[in-house]
């Protein structure tokens, strides 16, 4: 038997990870001391590496704790397919990152000028993979299926239409700060956002679900990473949401 310390050390996690999934009802302690400290035996190990590779299949910890309870292999069908398609995009852009470097080298060993524009194009396709990693994690399983799959709907004229049509909301937005939140003009404002936002989901509700989800959780995002919406814009929007409401009711 293991205290707690102990089997988190063994197993390669921490003391509060054990107790977070104590709490869950994913991996109780096989015992307790009299003084009532979690006890742990070697073979809670299988479970807690069943906890850790489904976790890393991106499934939540509550899906967990029900396939685990069902001991439901066929659960697992839909969080390898999701991995499968993640990781076959991953593969595509790293290949895209490794074709790009050998053509730099290339040019670099035949002694011509670089190209700065194919070192840019490498910059960009290793940003986007990381990009893609941390935006996924506020996404449950079906809805990061969906987002890949409309991935392939979005062309790169597409992109540019959509950015430019963000840009002019913004400067649009700024111009009416002082706008009556209930007025014809700010609500209008509102409709092209809401439209904007529902060009990417899809008017799918779990993928509306994790992209709110993202952007409620700003301060944990990556150092590098801006948030591409301003804040003014988004408070003003969520002024006029509110009054929609009121209006509404």
């Amino acid at each position: 038997m293991f205290k707690a310390q102990q089997f988190a050390e063994l197993a390669g996690v921490t003391v509060r990870t054990l107790h977070h999934y104590d709490r869950l009802g994913l991996l109780k302690p096989s015992g307790r001391t009299e003084s009532g400290y979690r006890l742990y035996r070697e073979s809670d190990l299988a479970l807690l590496e069943q906890i850790t590779v489904l976790k890393f299949l991106g499934l939540p910890l509550k899906r967990i704790r029900e396939v685990l309870q069902r001991n439901n292999n066929q659960a697992l069908r839909p969080a390898l397919t999701l991995q499968l398609c993640a990781l076959d995009e991953k593969r595509r852009r790293l290949g895209l990152a490794i074709d790009a470097i050998r053509e730099a080298r290339q040019i670099l060993d035949s002694g011509r000028e670089p190209d700065w524009r194919m070192f840019k194009k490498i910059l960009k396709v290793m940003e986007m993979q990381n990009i893609n990693d941390w935006m996924m994690r506020y996404y449950d399983e079906g809805a990061r299926a969906k987002v890949e799959e409309r991935k392939k709907l979005w062309s790169p004229e597409l992109q540019e239409r959509v950015s430019k049509q963000w840009t002019e909301l913004f400067a649009d937005i700024e111009a009416a700060r002082g706008e009556d939140p209930a007025s014809p003009k700010a609500q209008a404002l509102a409709d092209r956002w809401n439209a904007l936002v529902g060009q990417f989901t899809g008017g799918d509700p779990g993928i509306a679900q994790g992209l709110k989800a993202m952007y409620s959780d700003q301060r944990n995002w990556p150092v590098e990473q801006a948030s591409p919406v301003p804040h003014e814009a988004s408070a003003f929007i969520m002024k006029v949401n509110a009054a929609r409401k009121n209006l509404e009711t």
